[in-house]
Formats: C-alpha cells, structure tokens, sequence
C-alpha cells in the first residue's frame, strides 16, 4: 500500500471539530446539542450581499484577477481608508478566506525552518498553516489570570534566534477575546524594528470591541510599513462564514508580488463570494450597531453565568465573540467527550472547545475550554444551566479548593 506523506501525517486535527462524531451520535441518542464549540453566527448574512447573489445578472460565471476583482479591491481600499487604515488597492491580494491569506503570507515571508512567535492561546489552524510552510511556532504564554493580556516584551525576546522571522497575533483575539491596546502594538513594534521581523496580524474580529473599547490596526504603527501583514475576511464581519474570502494587506510591493504568485496558481478566488463581498461593504452601521449590543449581552450571559458557578473562572473578553474559562475538572477534554457521550439535562447538552488544542506548550490548557458565544440569548442560558448541572456530577470534579486561585484575578 502507499505511504501517506510526512507533512499529511504531521498535520494537526482541529480540536475545534475533532468531538464532532460524538456530537453527532448525541444528536442520534435524542439530545439536543448547544453548539458552543466553533465560531459560526447565527446573526443575519446583510441584506445587501444577499441580494447581490439573488439578483446576479451574469451568462457566465467567469475567473476573477488572481488578485480579486478590481472593483472589489478599490471598494475595499475606501473600507479600510473609513476606518483609518490608508492603503490603495494594489497593497490589497483578495483570498479564499483569511485561511489562504496566512498561508499565501507564510509562504512569502518565510523558509522552512524558520520560527514565528505566537502568543498562546492561539487559533488552533495557526498551527496547520504554519505545518504547510514548513515554519514553526514558537508560543509565549499569556495567562488566564491576567485575562491573556500581551506578555512582557522581555518574554518575546528570550524565544529570538537566528531563526526567528516573524510574530503572529490575533486582535481582538480568538480564542480569548483579548484586545491589545495601542500602547500594548507599540510595545511589540519596537521589537520588530530591531530585529527587522515581519509582524502579522489576524484582525477579522476588528468590528467587535465591547465597553467602548476601539481596535488599533497595526497598520497604524509607523516606522515599520515594510514589515507589517494585515490579515482580513468577511466571515465574521458579514456572517458570510461559508462566502470564504478574506484578503491579504500589505504595503510592501515585492511581498504582494510574490503572494501574488501563489495566488496565480490557484487561479482566482470565487466570483460569485466576491460580488456577494463587495455589496456586504454597502452594509449600514446600523447592522454592526446591533450586532455588537447583540453580542454584549451574550457576552454578559455566557461569561456572568460561568463565574458565578462554584469552581469556573472565565475573564470577560473586550472583542470577538470568544472567552476561554477555566473549569474545575481533571480535564476538558475528558469533560467535553463526557458531556457529549454520557450527559443531557433536560434533554440538552454542551459542546465546547478543550483549550489544550489551542496552546503549543504541551501540557496547558487542560482545564480550560473555549467558548464561543455565537447562539441566541435564551440558548447561552440554557448552556450554562447545563453545564452547572454537570459539573454537579462529573466524576473527574476537582475539589474546589483546589481551583480557588483562579478568582483571584
């Protein structure tokens, strides 16, 4: 029999959807599963970019630029300008989602062998696409203590070796929901001017920062344009997961050249998302107006309810629609399985993430689990119903003794 090729073997499950065969066997037994475990809105698709696939007056759907639609891209290029990021539509490659993004921008920007450092926890695919360019992951440790803030500069700089290219991060973070502040991106800048490293940053969340808090793009660091990746899509932003485009921003010409040539390869990103795309960007802001006091409250329901259950600690997130809590079980992953196989209550039961798949570091993250907040209001309350009711009964509980120094935060 052939041999599978050592990168396929390498590559790593998602942990996001490794549980979905015991989900789907709960389903079977009669449950109703609570899908807390992926980040898929229910919240409406815009109008406007339904419409434009309705009413689509085409004879044939044709091959885009490899780079996107021109019309898509300069309409793109007045988004960002909106929102105070200054770039022109040729420092813009359209993607198939923010998944080829990254990967079209490793590839660019690193050899094999080289390392980038990613604060941990971190978006498990991160992972996935750093084993297709052959690089590795370095984490730094954020804490759940101290709500996963950025670590200390001095922790980025003891990981830097000769093989060190890059730093990757997620603003507002998936899956903490942490938002690093603009003093917190200027700290990191001083460290990619000195030692000349490319600096991504993963900003799909960017619309949704909670209690008055506003996102800072590092495409607003100055002194470090030709270093910094911007990493975008529509999926969150519009709640067109399934459209899969995203886009990769960048004013360093010979970078997007050469993602470019990536990009030819595949030969287009889909037209038809594309279209669907661009009339998304005629959304009002009445639509993220809503959305966002949609997701405070949902926020406040999830992360209120985990705290007050006897044991749980879960910091509030300030963007995104994640939280990581920590619970007081031997392990999330057993816990998850067992909610999933031997628990309901009510007829109901929880699927969540276990947080170990988004760390590096083996061994942490065992008891943490993350959560994404993405149902409607009455569903969250019903999922921390359940999952105070199975903690009750668990047989892997730690004593709550045990895990009392998680409220001191």
């Amino acid at each position: 029999m052939p041999t599978i090729s050592s990168k396929g073997l390498s590559m790593p499950q998602s942990p996001i959807r490794k549980l979905v065969p015991f989900a789907e066997k709960a389903i079977k037994q009669g449950n109703e599963v609570l899908h807390l475990n992926i980040g898929q809105p229910d919240i409406k698709t815009p109008q406007v970019a339904l419409d434009a696939i309705k009413d689509i007056d085409r004879n044939v759907i044709e091959y885009s630029h490899s780079a996107g639609l021109a019309s898509y891209r300069n309409k793109l290029a007045d988004y960002y300008k909106s929102v105070g990021i200054d770039v022109d539509s040729d420092e813009i490659l359209v993607t198939t989602g923010g998944s080829e993004a990254l990967i079209f921008g490793f590839l660019s920007c690193f050899n094999p062998g080289d390392e980038i450092i990613i604060p941990e926890p971190f978006y498990a695919n991160y992972n996935g696409f750093a084993n297709i360019a052959g690089i590795n992951i370095v984490p730094v440790t954020a804490k759940i203590e101290n709500g996963f803030a950025l670590p200390e500069i001095e922790d980025f700089e003891k990981l830097i070796t000769s093989k060190t290219k890059g730093i990757v991060i997620c603003n507002p973070g998936n899956p903490t929901g942490y938002l690093y502040s603009k003093e917190d991106l200027n700290e990191l800048k001083e460290i990619i001017a000195k030692h000349d490293l490319y600096l991504f940053a993963d900003e799909v969340y960017r619309e949704f920062c909670y209690d008055g808090n506003s996102p800072f793009s590092v495409m607003n660091l100055e002194g470090i344009d030709q270093n910094v990746v911007l990493i975008d899509s529509v999926s969150k932003r519009y709640s067109m997961c399934g459209a899969r485009i995203g886009a990769l921003v960048c004013r360093n010409k010979e970078l997007i050249a050469t993602a470019l040539k990536f990009a030819q390869a595949r030969l287009s990103p889909p037209t038809l998302a594309q279209i669907a795309s661009e009339a998304a960007l005629d959304t009002p802001q009445s639509y993220f107006d809503d959305v966002i006091e949609e997701y405070v409250e949902r926020r406040d329901i999830m992360v209120d309810g985990l705290n007050e259950i006897p044991g749980v600690f879960c910091p509030k997130p300030k963007g995104a629609f994640y939280c990581v809590a920590k619970f007081p079980v031997d392990s999330t992953e057993k816990f998850c399985q067992w909610l999933l196989e031997e628990f309901n209550h009510n007829g109901q039961t929880v699927m969540m993430a276990p947080a170990s798949g988004f760390y590096a570091t083996k061994g942490l993250g065992q008891n943490e689990a993350r959560i994404a907040y993405v149902l409607e209001k009455e569903s969250l309350r019903e999922a921390v119903a359940c999952l105070r009711a199975a903690l009750e009964v668990y047989p892997g509980r730690i004593k709550i003794e045990e895990s009392t120094e998680t409220h001191s935060a």
